[in-house]
């Protein structure tokens, strides 16, 4: 059962990251970027030339590593899903750097026996002068720790939910492929969960075959709205949030629907029409001027 005290206090440390132009680079063509090679905008991207970072690169960066494994934790970590994605910019990332991460448990919520709880853990990213750059924030599914609170007597309010995507038709949609090989370029970035890669594995998971890594469609989503309306510049971010709903293979293609709600607001689905599944949803955009 998870250990509410130990996991809410859990001490990451200081964790400092340094990556390189070619790391930008490789997370880059990770989530499909230079498909087109002769479009200027994603050269951008994965060609030294002008380079900049994809700003959903700050998802990868000063990771904890799976800590969730300890024992210590009393988590049933098998059961373990990434429920949702959150990342904040206050500043255009660096192609290259020395960062500093400071991780930390904000909240841990029991939703019941039978029922699972809620884990959201947030990473402050800070360069080599003390100056934030980002905010990342990941919530956990942790469908095998319902009722910890029975055990420990306390739990946390939940996270607020990200609203519904509007009713009306997409004002803007996107179709990316991804290629066979993606999952295996992707797990260069630093997530070398063998799920994504080795068959006999994923097949003993439920799956017919390796699956894509939930954080590389949240990549390919950035890839989307940053084509469609940014013009391929980094710069006009600012946040992104998104829950995933459904796992994304390899070699399929996967729609981005798009909403514009003023103020530079955008909603956001992601969808493979393929199979009739949505695998993004309640998708919430914040872009510059």
């Amino acid at each position: 059962m998870l250990d509410y005290q130990a996991v809410k206090n859990w001490e990451f440390g200081d964790i400092r990251h340094t990556y390189t132009r070619r790391d930008t680079m490789l997370y880059a063509l990770g989530i499909g970027m230079g498909s087109n090679p002769l479009d200027p905008g994603e050269l951008r991207f994965v060609f030294e030339k002008d380079l900049q970072a994809v700003p959903t690169m700050v998802s990868v960066i000063g990771t904890p590593g799976f800590w969730w494994k300890d024992p210590r934790t009393g988590a049933d970590w098998v059961k373990l899903v990434h429920g949702e994605q959150r990342i904040e910019l206050l500043k255009p990332l660096p192609v290259e750097a020395t960062v500093v991460a400071r991780n930390k448990v904000v909240s841990l919520t029991d939703k019941g026996p039978g029922k699972g709880a809620v884990a959201v853990i947030q990473r402050e990213i800070f360069d080599e002068t003390g100056t934030k750059l980002a905010v990342s924030t990941q919530v956990v599914f942790l469908r095998g720790d319902g009722g910890f609170s029975e055990v420990s007597g306390v739990g946390d309010p939940g996270p607020e939910a990200l609203p519904a995507v509007p009713e009306r038709a997409p004002d803007v949609e996107v179709d990316l492929p991804i290629l066979e090989q993606a999952a295996l370029i992707y797990r260069l970035s630093g997530d070398d969960n063998v799920l994504h890669a080795d068959p006999e594995v994923a097949k003993a998971a439920g799956f017919p075959r390796p699956i894509l890594h939930g954080l590389c469609t949240f990549g390919m989503a950035a890839h989307a709205v940053l084509g469609a309306c940014c013009g391929f510049d980094a710069s006009r971010l600012r946040s992104f949030s998104t829950r995933f709903t459904s796992p994304v293979y390899p070699g399929e293609t996967v729609r981005f629907e798009m909403w514009n709600e003023g103020g530079g607001f955008l909603r956001l689905r992601a969808r493979v029409e393929a199979r009739d599944v949505t695998v993004l949803n309640n998708g919430v955009i914040e872009l510059a001027d």
